[in-house]
């Protein structure tokens, strides 16, 4: 989807929501940017107040074999899978600190490629990036705990999610249906309902990591 289609797609989004309890500010950037990521957190802040919830669903595969793949492909996933979701977890937690929220939360929307490698050809450096996200979220819980915060991290792995992720990865529209057709998937308000379960835990409950599978997985 090009930058114009999305942005159309956003603030039309924007006016559905028009009349629904909150509101909704669609900002537009490229998460491999540094710059436009802090631009973005400053627009949150100016706007907005700051963050209580920040929730990193950016991710993107390539289909590139770690024997044939090229650097650049491998970079792709690295910036966006991996950097850009530690900067803005990092910008998030500074806006809570700063702020004297003792009670937020960061939630990285991982994959069950996190926890096992896929046999499927040219994503087995995808499966690499994810499994960094699954220390990270260790990691970084580690680091909350020593700073005698409240503040929580969780993440949520799916397995095959019905979405544009496998057009995206480098697949025909032809493929991705067969491949949806073939394999028993997720829906996208089953990850959002899982997601306003572990929004919804009680303050006390650290909800480390939701793996996610259809039944019907084998």
């Amino acid at each position: 989807m090009s930058s114009a289609a999305r942005t159309t797609q956003h603030y039309a989004l924007a006016d559905e929501l028009k009349g629904q309890p909150g509101s909704l500010l669609p900002i537009e950037c490229d998460l491999t940017k540094d710059d436009q990521v802090l631009a973005m957190f400053a627009r949150i802040k100016r706007e907005l107040g700051g963050v209580d919830v920040c929730i990193n669903n950016a991710g993107k595969a390539v289909l590139s074999s770690l024997t044939e793949g090229t650097p650049e492909q491998w970079r792709q996933m690295l910036d966006l899978n991996v950097v850009a979701l530690c900067l803005c977890t990092r910008e998030a937690l500074a806006s809570m600190k700063e702020r004297g929220v003792d009670d937020g939360h960061i939630i990285h929307i991982n994959s069950i490629s996190g926890h096992r490698v896929t046999v499927l050809h040219g994503l087995g450096f995808y499966c690499g990036t994810k499994h960094m996200v699954t220390a990270l979220t260790e990691a970084l819980q580690q680091e909350l705990r020593q700073t005698d915060t409240n503040i929580r991290i969780s993440a949520i792995s799916p397995g095959l999610v019905k979405t544009e992720f496998v057009v995206n990865a480098g697949l025909s529209e032809e493929a991705a249906g067969h491949i949806y057709q073939q394999l028993p998937t997720l829906q996208v308000d089953d990850v959002t309902e899982t997601l306003i379960h572990v929004l919804s835990a009680p303050p006390n409950v650290q909800v480390q990591d939701v793996l996610m599978r259809h039944t019907q997985y084998k």
